[in-house]
């Protein structure tokens, strides 16, 4: 039997199952069986766009706009961390967020301002309307059944839409393109029935959930839990 991970999972807020994006992805991951050579290419590439033109902005969007971190992220991780913890944690992540910004944007010396938020938010917006083209009037990417571009998809865009920023440029782009609104609408309605019902789904911590096993993937445990990796 193959070896057992757990991924401990930030609780879920807004009406989704998880306010992370990380834990969004693994949470609606689906393995690429049948997908054909051209669609597992296609899949690789717009992973990787996702990664150069969205991450960079969702990450400033979040954790560096001094509004939405102040009012939003700050706020929400202080009310959701343990105790005392709760004091420093939210500026230590801030920090190591800005970290990561520099890190895949490839530029050590960024700083926050008007000139890289224009930059990165334009990418995005880019980013955004290439995705919303090839998804078209389709279900999923690549038809009726979902992919790990789907997961992928889902949970990068997902808090965004779902999320109270003051600050919504990138929130008011994706708004405007209807088939990605209801993408990320259907997949909440599918997978997670309860996160928009007004439903109680259950204590904050432990839930585990299988997620999945694929070949020489390891079994993978979700673990729904209020503390914080490093």
């Amino acid at each position: 039997m193959a070896a057992t991970m757990e991924l401990y999972c930030w609780k879920g807020d807004w009406g989704l199952p998880s306010v992370n994006t990380e834990c969004l992805t693994v949470l609606k991951y689906n393995a690429d069986y049948d997908l054909s050579a051209k669609e597992g290419a296609d899949t690789l590439a717009f992973v990787s766009l996702l990664e150069q033109k969205l991450l960079p902005a969702l990450i400033y969007a979040q954790w560096v706009d001094s509004k939405n971190y102040v009012d939003v992220t700050r706020r929400w991780y202080a009310e959701n961390i343990p105790f005392p913890l709760n004091f420093y944690l939210p500026n230590r992540m801030h920090a190591r967020q800005l970290e990561r910004l520099r890190l895949v944007t490839g530029d050590s010396g960024l700083e926050p301002g008007e000139e890289i938020e224009k930059e990165l938010y334009r990418d995005a917006l880019e980013c955004m309307t290439l995705l919303s083209q090839r998804l078209g009037q389709h279900k999923f990417f690549f038809g009726d059944s979902p992919s790990s571009l789907d997961a992928y998809v889902f949970g990068h865009l997902a808090p965004l839409l779902k999320a109270k920023l003051p600050n919504s440029k990138l929130q008011q782009h994706l708004q405007s393109l209807d088939n990605l609104c209801q993408f990320c609408t259907s997949i909440l309605q599918l997978y997670f029935p309860s996160e928009g019902s007004g439903e109680p789904a259950g204590p904050p911590f432990p839930i585990l959930f299988l997620l999945f096993r694929a070949g020489a993937f390891p079994l993978v445990t979700c673990v729904q839990h209020s503390a914080l990796l490093f």
